[in-house]
């Protein structure tokens, strides 16, 4: 194949063919509703735990989640790389690469999941007592976290199904598939805590118990469909002939998947770094903070969501052969950024002294809060623009540069800066090294783009 050639995005670019702005929007608009719905649920498990079982529960769940983000950044990793792979054989339909691919990644998740599920079940106490749990949660730390470990082959397995149905297109069934999760864990979690209907009554596991109980529903229903649809990740004879490791194919998934799970352990690190400077100006501080994070997390989902449609309709052209597409792809995704972050960002703004007010009630932490959030919510733009660029490059199988370039970011402009301005302007200071950071990253992202990556040969990676 041919080098590229493909002209420079701009912030201000049009739109597209309507072909391609249609695609975008089956794609991204099913990922926000998902993500909306993971949202929800994850915020009503909180309030369940909390109003139900009191202050030390919730703690004892929170202490776990030093640990799953660890997991969740592998699983993110690894399932992008497989991504990348079903997209591109998808696009160049070649459906028994398809199933190849999807073999070896159902291979790994499983030895990871089994492995996770056996040395966390064994250890779980230990573990938590590494992560610093107090004392007076650890038993309770300990169990919730023996059960999640336990089923994470579950959690493994129902990630991977959804990111590969992406891969292929299809960005519907996952919608459906996380829908089912949310249903089921929002009804069970009440009702394992109280014992409704004769169930038990698991205190601080039940969460964990209806989460899992849940992914197993949802995986079986997912399968099913599958089959009855003649989907192209259906559970078939030939798909299940395909369930090992095929070298080449593993060699190529973790070098797309591993730079972005690690990408994902800095982002997290960086962030216990910050937190502790905020936690230097009082509670105050560290309670604005955890409501501003709360509302930014919300602005991520358009962001997150982007670079991941992005990442599929390029495979797919990659897999067709239209690589000269991609130029095309990227423009577009930089119009939809502005579309659909920007719609975020804007209802942000509008309904923060409101949405503030329902996690804090002194009107002076309340105040800080909103100035530090429109301070730099602003910011999600440029973190979009980003986003697609990166996942143009990831989808040609460019991840490693990409990712240097985001882990500086981080380590020698964020933290450093955040705590020069800490000590020079205070808690302001801590924020203005994220938008001096995003602003930094997204020239840096922009100029490997348009210098070095968009004059690189493109070929398919399967």
């Amino acid at each position: 194949m041919s080098a590229t050639t493909l002209s420079a995005p701009t912030a201000t670019a049009p739109p597209a063919s309507p072909a391609l702005w249609k695609a975008f929007v089956s794609i991204l608009v099913p990922m926000l509703l998902t993500s909306t719905l993971q949202g929800v649920s994850g915020t009503l498990d909180g309030i369940y735990i909390g109003q139900m079982l009191g202050v030390d529960a919730l703690a004892a769940v929170s202490a776990f989640f030093p640990l799953f983000f660890v997991f969740f950044a592998l699983i993110i990793g690894l399932s992008s790389g497989a991504t990348v792979l079903v997209g591109q054989a998808f696009g160049a339909g070649n459906h028994a690469a398809v199933r190849a691919v999807t073999g070896t990644a159902l291979a790994l998740m499983l030895c990871l999941g089994l492995s996770v599920s056996v040395i966390g079940g064994l250890f779980a106490p230990e573990l938590m007592r590494l992560l610093g749990t107090p004392p007076n949660v650890l038993a309770e730390a300990s169990g919730y976290a023996r059960v999640m470990l336990i089923g994470m082959p579950l959690f493994f397995l129902l990630w991977l199904a959804t990111s590969l149905s992406r891969g292929v297109g299809d960005a519907i069934s996952p919608l459906w598939t996380l829908s089912l999760v949310t249903v089921i864990a929002m009804a069970c979690t009440p009702a394992f805590i109280r014992g409704w209907l004769g169930l038990p009554q698991l205190g601080v596991r039940s969460a964990a118990v209806s989460t899992l109980l849940g992914f197993a529903i949802a995986m079986a229903w997912t399968l099913s469909h599958w089959r009855r649809k003649g989907h192209p990740l259906a559970p078939t004879a030939q798909l299940l002939r395909e369930v090992k490791f095929d070298a080449v194919i593993l060699r190529k998934l973790l070098a797309i998947g591993m730079p972005t799970g690690l990408q994902m352990l800095t982002i997290a690190f960086a962030e216990l770094v910050l937190l502790g400077l905020v936690n230097r100006h009082g509670s105050d501080a560290t309670a604005a903070y955890g409501a501003v994070t709360q509302l930014m997390n919300w602005l991520q989902f358009p962001v997150i969501s982007l670079g991941m449609a992005t990442t599929i309709l390029a495979s797919h052209a990659i897999g067709a052969g239209r690589a000269h597409r991609l130029g095309a792809i990227a423009r577009t995704g930089l119009w939809m950024n502005l579309l659909f972050t920007g719609a975020f960002v804007a209802l942000a703004y509008a309904m923060a002294p409101t949405v503030l007010g329902w996690f804090l009630t002194d009107t002076s932490v309340i105040a800080l809060a909103l100035h530090l959030l429109r301070l730099v919510a602003w910011t999600m733009l440029l973190r979009g623009a980003g986003m697609v660029l990166v996942g143009v490059m990831r989808a040609s199988g460019t991840v490693w540069a990409p990712t240097g370039l985001g882990v500086f970011g981080i380590v020698c402009i964020e933290l450093p800066l955040a705590w020069q301005l800490n000590a020079q302007m205070g808690m302001a200071g801590i924020w203005w090294a994220y938008v001096v950071t995003f602003i930094a990253m997204l020239v840096l992202q922009t100029g490997f783009f348009n210098l070095v990556w968009r004059h690189r040969k493109v070929e398919r990676l399967i």
